[in-house]
């Protein structure tokens, strides 16, 4: 028995058999539908659909000749079409999943690939779609001797997700690489600030700056001097001329107010105004007044909190973001017996990368994540490729853990979802 998930494009498997999601009526769709009519031949294919088969409803499986295709054979399932997870839906998609491997052990195939089924324009949520074939397979790899490989993405689904956020590689040089130039350069900025560093040094002290785009942090210009230092001339430029007594009001002569709209800085604009601004500011002082309100009590929850253990934490954070337990699992593709056990088990410490993938689950911002981790021993760490991509999902607010998937195997590492 064996179980494994693969990008490749389904079309190309190797296996004796290979799944395609199938409309009910004899007709093509699009997505793997298309692609596999294409690749296998699709007059061919379609006339024998025709002629043997006919209409099927969703859920249902059968099975035709490969054609053209590497497979001997294609078991076509009928995908579920995803309205709001009440109509159905996974009772027919887990049906898919059952009819089509009793299929296949019914045929004597040994090996079988499966997509991610109705999981594209079918639109059934990816995390539940996956989490379902995971468990149908599994439940039936307990009594059944076969090679199941679900292929997750086609080739050029890969290419896209490698591409998917191009700002990933420089934040992961500039996480990983960040820790070994700091220590590299930290003897030359020390000597450099006890006084005593050689021009050489002070020169990688600067490379060392540029780097890491490091700047001094200056407090903002006042307005005021910034008039000021606007009036006054650059050096060694004359200064300009002053208005000639032809241009001034005489003396002893009121100048005249032109007939405009006052304006904020005027005397006019006090007296005129601040009667109509007074709702303005009241609302605006009542927002700051709810904001620190809601800060205060969310800092009161947090150092009442400061005690939990990793499970006690949480499931705090669930219940104040408001988010059903079962979001939370099926999210980070978690087990639902696992989730369980962190549950029933305050004290229960899970592996890093579940706690890493509930984090994603749990939607938690970067303070939350470091804070739920150091409840159960474990940190982000600078020098862990896995712990960067994370942190770039978490930091930019990407709870998606198939793509993140698909970027730790783009850099070579490890997948989650097996």
């Amino acid at each position: 028995m064996s179980f494994r998930i693969v990008r490749n494009d389904i079309t190309k498997m190797n296996t004796e058999a290979i799944v395609n999601t199938a409309n009910e009526q004899p007709i093509v769709g699009t997505g793997c539908d298309r692609a596999v009519y294409e690749a296998a031949g699709f007059e061919e294919l379609l006339a024998y659909r025709r002629r043997y088969i006919g209409a099927a409803r969703e859920g249902d499986a059968f099975i035709t000749p490969g054609f053209g295709l590497p497979a001997r054979f294609i078991i076509h399932t009928v995908s579920p079409l995803y309205i709001d997870g009440k109509h159905g839906e996974e009772e027919k998609l887990r049906s898919c999943y059952q009819k089509s491997l009793a299929l296949a052990k019914e045929n004597g195939i040994r090996s079988i690939a499966f997509p991610l089924i109705s999981t594209g324009g079918f639109g059934y949520p990816k995390e539940e779609g996956m989490r379902i074939a995971v468990d149908e397979i599994h439940a039936f790899l307990l009594h059944a001797d076969m090679q199941v490989m679900l292929v997750v993405f086609d080739e050029r689904a890969t290419r896209m997700g490698r591409n998917l956020y191009p700002d990933l590689e420089a934040y992961i040089d500039r996480h990983y690489v960040e820790e070994k130039r700091v220590e590299e350069y930290s003897f030359k900025e020390t000597a450099f600030f006890d006084g005593w560093a050689d021009e050489e040094e002070q020169e990688a002290l600067e490379e060392f700056h540029a780097m890491h785009n490091l700047r001094e942090e200056r407090a903002p210009y006042p307005p005021e001097r910034k008039e000021e230092a606007a009036r006054r001339p650059e050096p060694g430029r004359p200064e300009p001329p002053r208005p000639s007594s032809a241009a001034r009001p005489p003396k002893g002569k009121a100048k005249e107010t032109p007939k405009t709209a006052p304006k904020a800085g005027d005397a006019v604009f006090s007296d005129m105004y601040v009667g109509a601004a007074e709702p303005y500011f009241a609302e605006t002082i009542a927002d700051e007044d709810a904001a620190i309100e809601e800060m205060e009590r969310r800092l009161s929850e947090r150092i009442a909190h400061r005690a939990d253990t990793f499970s006690q934490y949480l499931f705090y954070l669930i219940k104040e973001k408001g988010l059903e337990n079962a979001d939370v699992y099926k999210r980070a593709i978690v087990d639902k017996k696992v989730f369980s056990k962190i549950k029933k088990n305050p004290g229960y410490h899970p592996q890093k990368l579940t706690a890493l993938c509930l984090c994603i689950g749990a939607k938690l911002n970067m303070d939350e994540t470091r804070d739920l981790l150091a409840r159960a021993g474990y940190a982000l760490s600078p020098c862990d490729k896995t712990d960067i991509i994370f942190s770039y999902f978490i930091e930019n607010g990407i709870y998606d853990m198939i793509d993140l998937d698909i970027q730790l195997e783009a850099h070579g590492l490890p997948c989650i979802i097996e």
